[in-house]
């Protein structure tokens, strides 16, 4: 983390871009990055917010992806958000598409986007500009098949990822189909793997529009906030929201965290509703881990760290990106 102890820093040192107009504010889930970025945002007139996240794109999966409320989105404009039915796939292409005219129509009004949100390849592939992939559909189809046969086959492609390229493997998580099978679609399709498109997930280029900061907690503290936050979601009729979902949700929906865990307890899967919550937690904190390896790996990323409120951090990430 840029050579220093995250939880130590208290001002936000820039990476020198060329022209470095907007801001890219990452975190790993629960982590009030959200709170932090509405907070600079009341405090900066010009500042519109664009989320970045691969779930809060999905209308009517609301609570469960602690989507802005309805007051926030009005005071502030936000980006980004219910741009398809939960029964569509959403790619990262089209994320990508969508992201790149909201940023151009929030300069031509001379203003900057903040960027905010977790899902590490979604935002690498706005910063950077990845050239992202084509799709092979006769080699996804023969990889779905193996994987229909024998649902645990999941496992064996994911270790013929890992061969093939370990980069790409090291950032999927080995139950994750979808991914696993995109993954080797591309890599088998193009002959190329699938982690050297665009600059390369490994590869971070200075010359970017964006200046990266990061929210950094003790993992304590993000543990019981993960936990707190589910608490405060069923209080608010999380339940209930997946209840009313369609019955048929695209394979992405359908595998976000918290709401795999109702549907399967609704379902009957799970036997109660503390068992549904307790999985949940579990994989969320998986998650968050994950999501701060993706991140640690970006030296452009200034962390931003604190064992209180994220809120706390406002004045640092105020006092630098108040300038125009």
């Amino acid at each position: 983390m840029n050579g220093a102890d995250p939880g130590r820093i208290t001002s936000l040192r820039v990476h020198e871009t060329a022209t470095p107009r907007h801001l890219a504010l990452v975190g790993p889930t629960a982590s009030g990055k959200s709170a932090l970025a509405l907070g600079l945002a009341r405090r900066l007139p010009d500042v519109e917010l664009v989320s970045v996240d691969s779930m809060q794109v999905y209308r009517g999966m609301d609570i469960g992806t602690a989507k802005p409320t309805a007051a926030e989105r009005s005071e502030i404009p936000h980006h980004l958000l219910d741009l398809a039915d939960p029964t569509e796939e959403f790619s990262v292409a089209r994320f990508q598409a969508e992201a790149e005219a909201a940023i151009a129509a929030i300069e031509g009004r001379g203003h900057r986007a903040l960027l905010v949100g977790g899902t590490g390849l979604y935002l690498q592939a706005v910063v950077d500009g990845l050239r992202l992939p084509g799709r092979w559909p006769d080699v996804r189809a023969e990889l779905e098949k193996e994987v229909e046969r024998e649902p645990a086959a999941v496992g064996a492609l994911y270790q013929r990822l890992a061969d093939a390229d370990p980069a790409a493997a090291a950032r999927i998580e080995p139950g994750n189909t979808r991914r696993i099978v995109r993954a080797l679609e591309v890599t088998l399709g193009s002959g190329q793997p699938f982690s050297s498109f665009g600059p390369g997930l490994d590869a971070y280029p200075t010359s970017t529009r964006f200046r990266l900061a990061g929210v950094w907690l003790p993992r304590a503290v993000l543990d019981r906030r993960i936990e707190d936050r589910y608490a405060a979601q069923l209080d608010a009729g999380f339940l209930d929201e997946v209840r009313a979902l369609p019955p048929a949700l695209s394979r992405t929906a359908a595998q976000a965290l918290g709401y795999r865990e109702l549907l399967a307890h609704l379902a009957g899967a799970t036997a109660t509703l503390d068992e549904a919550v307790a999985d949940a937690v579990r994989r969320t904190r998986q998650f968050a881990r994950r999501q701060q390896s993706w991140f640690r790996r970006d030296p452009r990323i200034t962390w931003l760290g604190t064992e209180r409120n994220p809120v706390d951090l406002l004045p640092a990430l105020l006092g630098d990106w108040s300038r125009p």
